[in-house]
């Protein structure tokens, strides 16, 4: 089974990445309001997370000490999804689900490759090479054949 079930999960999450841009652009025009659709999202998935913590009962929890010993951009990841989501409550809608998608997976693309090649945030290295150059640049190609009008 192996690394099967990992990619199975991370294809799930992808489809669970459009269903929850849908989900967060109707509430949004429920309420009226990008920031606070965006409040609620945060507020339901951060209620959800804590339930499940609480019920995993973890075993071991950190000192305060150690949370200072955390380096700074480490604490931006909350950040990071803040402004994936209101990006996506204001521009999916906008552009629709298809190029807001093409758009995102580029973004991921071209960093990722980053990421490996320097092993940034604890990634193992994986050197870019001309496959992965040829991979990156047809996918951005359906990028662009996705987004042209």
């Amino acid at each position: 089974m192996g690394n099967y079930l990992f990619f199975f999960l991370t294809l799930l999450a992808g489809i669970l990445v459009a269903v929850q841009t849908a989900v967060n652009s109707q509430l949004r025009l429920a309420l009226d309001n990008p920031i606070l659709a965006s409040v609620i999202s945060f507020a339901v998935g951060f209620s959800a997370l804590l339930i499940f913590l609480m019920l995993s009962r973890p075993t071991g929890v950190p000192t305060l000490a150690s949370f200072s010993q955390i380096a700074w951009w480490k604490w931006i990841g909350g950040l990071l999804g803040a402004f994936y989501i209101v990006v996506s409550i204001l521009s999916a809608p906008k552009i629709g689900a298809t190029n807001f998608a093409a758009l995102l997976i580029a973004g991921q693309l071209i960093s990722s490759l980053f990421l490996d090649h320097f092993g940034w945030m604890g990634f193992r290295t994986q050197p870019i090479d001309w496959t992965k150059i040829g991979g990156a640049v047809c996918l951005i190609l359906g990028v662009y054949l996705i987004t042209k009008k």
